[in-house]
């Protein structure tokens, strides 16, 4: 559990980078631009990464997968398009700060209800004061 906690971390961290380097790029190049360049890349870094074994994969289970599955991409570019329009205006912090509480949220629906064949992770009161508590933050960081 600490493993995945740590991971999670680190990810949060880069989240925080590629939002400013992407925001960054897109003063230069544009928007759309920036989200395509950003997506190319990462495609060319997963197709190296193709040819070493990671993680159980099973590629010939690929056209199994029910059609919702496949969104990801195109969620994908909304988050790289939001983020890189977002950060320039707000700024990384109350930028991230938003993106994080619309994370915790819709994390809260998705695990209460199972949603995608998830394990079901019962929506409390304590989640409920935690989110308050989140948001709180996110209100005191406009000021």
């Amino acid at each position: 559990m600490w493993l995945a906690l740590f991971i999670a971390l680190v990810a949060g961290v880069a989240m925080a980078f590629q939002g400013s380097l992407n925001s960054a790029l897109a003063k230069i190049t544009g928007l759309l631009q920036a989200t395509l360049i950003v997506h190319f890349t990462a495609t060319l870094v997963v197709a190296l990464l193709l040819f070493f074994p990671l993680g159980g994969s099973h590629p010939g289970r690929i056209w199994h997968c029910p059609w919702y599955l496949w969104l990801g991409g195109l969620i994908g570019v909304i988050i790289t398009y939001g983020v890189v329009a977002s950060i320039p205006r707000v700024g990384v912090a109350l930028a991230t700060t938003a993106i994080i509480v619309g994370q915790v949220t819709a994390a809260l629906v998705i695990d209460h209800f199972g949603f995608f064949g998830l394990d079901k992770i019962p929506f409390t009161w304590w989640k409920a004061a935690g989110l308050v508590l989140l948001a709180t933050g996110a209100r005191l960081m406009l000021n």
